[in-house]
């Protein structure tokens, strides 16, 4: 029969087919393998190292400061009444006596006119006196006087006198509170907003605060350190490893706004304090900083950038190739063979993308930045220079994208041999060969002939457009109850 022998041969295909797939997954005879000795060995894999180089830096450290005018001068009322006129502008800049409040001048200007009248009549009684003591000297000496009138007339002129000092006192003090009715700003500077408004009661039992004028160009900038980092930073002077700044001249003093961009002119330090701030435990500096377009304002927060001392042995490497974590920090170096292995490192400060290594390096060694994915455990590398990667733009730099319809035609132009548009004739708006593209019809859009192949629009404008689509019935109006 037929079925056996179809059997058959399908079992002695299947057996031949096992033999083949027995055959192609025999192993290798050997020394033939990618392992063997005889094979070729995989090339070492390419990392970017840096080459270590001592270099001279400076310690530049960065600290939290606020600014602070260098004068600040409170406007108060020095005498009691009511405020008729306001003299300044808020926000503008004063100079030292110009006017800014007056104060009702009335009682003021009664009692200096009260003060001289008194002063009047003490220099006409001293004048009578002094006349009177004249008079009875000769008269005494004749004796025709008893010298107890004379005794009398001297004290009465000494009293006379006495009166007199006393008018000129009270008529001073009465001019200066007629001078304190007009508030005049004590410094130059800025004036800030007015505290009292006109018919307002000042100076009635203590002194009312009516203006803030404060000088800000220059400023001051006071910030802190904490003491530990000024003992660590004495130590490292002390022992020779850091450079102390020069001190023949102010320390430079650069500030980093808000937004950490930093303010275009210098200033200079002017002391640290002596003593540490017990409940922070850090020194307060100052330094001065010049501020002539008024862009920097009392009160602001910013960052002082201070150089503080400099290492002629810095060994700077990229942050990128220091591994940091609990256990401390680490570094690969590769040494002449291609060998990787890693080295534990001290850091001291950084500087802008590089970290600065103290201790478990030397000058000339490898270390590597990137490649760190290519490591294989026990293999060698080939170390390559490292290239550090160009700065990538800012965000909102980028070309903006081109918009359609701008520079470049929307459509293709029409060929060079294209007939003009309007035709002169109807027989100008069909297609060579078609005369079903002079007008608008599904026929028409439908043949090839009347469109372009690279726009699918209509070759030429058809001579009439689409019929309009008819608007829907409207609705039958139908009564709700």
């Amino acid at each position: 029969m037929r079925i056996p022998s179809i059997r058959a041969l399908s079992a002695a295909c299947l057996v031949c087919l096992l033999a083949a797939c027995g055959q192609s997954a025999a192993p290798p005879p050997a020394g033939k393998g990618p392992g063997a000795p005889g094979a070729p060995a995989m090339p070492p894999a390419e990392v970017a190292v840096v080459t270590l180089t001592p270099e001279s830096m400076a310690l530049v450290v960065d600290l939290p400061g606020r600014l602070e005018a260098l004068r600040s001068a409170q406007v108060r009322a020095r005498v009691a009444g009511i405020v008729v006129s306001r003299q300044f502008r808020e926000g503008s800049d004063v100079r030292q006596g110009e006017v800014l409040y007056r104060i009702d001048p009335t009682a003021f200007q009664a009692t200096v006119d009260s003060a001289s009248a008194v002063l009047a009549k003490a220099q006409a009684t001293l004048m009578q006196a002094t006349a009177t003591a004249e008079r009875y000297e000769p008269l005494v000496r004749a004796n025709a006087i008893s010298q107890q009138d004379y005794t009398n007339a001297l004290a009465a002129r000494k009293q006379a006198e006495a009166d007199v000092a006393a008018g000129t006192a009270a008529l001073q003090t009465a001019r200066i509170n007629l001078g304190y009715a007009t508030v005049t700003a004590p410094i130059a500077g800025r004036i800030g907003r007015a505290l009292v408004t006109e018919g307002a009661l000042v100076g009635q039992g203590d002194a009312t605060p009516m203006a803030m004028i404060q000088q800000v160009d220059p400023l001051y900038v006071n910030f802190t350190q904490p003491v530990a980092d000024v003992l660590r930073l004495r130590k490292s002077i002390g022992n020779g490893s850091l450079k102390a700044a020069d001190a023949s001249q102010a320390a430079t003093v650069r500030v980093l706004l808000d937004d950490g961009s930093p303010y275009p002119q210098p200033g200079k330090l002017l002391f640290s304090d002596l003593s540490v701030d017990q409940s922070s435990g850090q020194v307060t500096l100052r330094a001065q900083l010049p501020n002539p377009q008024g862009l920097l304002l009392p009160g602001m927060y910013v960052r002082v950038r201070i150089e503080q001392g400099r290492n002629d042995t810095a060994l700077p490497v990229p942050q990128q190739a220091v591994t940091r974590n609990a256990q401390g920090d680490t570094v690969l170096v590769v040494d002449d063979k291609g060998s990787v292995s890693p080295r534990p490192v001290k850091i001291a400060m950084g500087q802008g993308n590089r970290w600065v290594v103290t201790e478990g390096l030397k000058p000339g060694e490898q270390v590597i930045v990137e490649g760190f994915q290519k490591l294989r455990p026990g293999a060698p590398v080939k170390a390559v220079p490292w290239q550090p990667r160009a700065p990538e733009p800012a965000p909102g730099k980028a070309a903006a994208p081109e918009r359609r319809g701008r520079g470049k035609p929307r459509r293709p132009p029409l060929p060079a041999n294209s007939p003009p548009w309007p035709p002169s004739s109807s027989t100008d708006r069909s297609s060579p060969g078609s005369s079903r593209c002079s007008s608008w019809s599904p026929a028409a859009w439908r043949s090839r002939s009347c469109r372009s192949p690279s726009t699918r629009r209509w070759r030429h404008p058809p001579s009439s457009s689409p019929p309009p689509t008819p608007a829907p019935p409207p609705k039958p109006w139908t009564r709700r109850w």
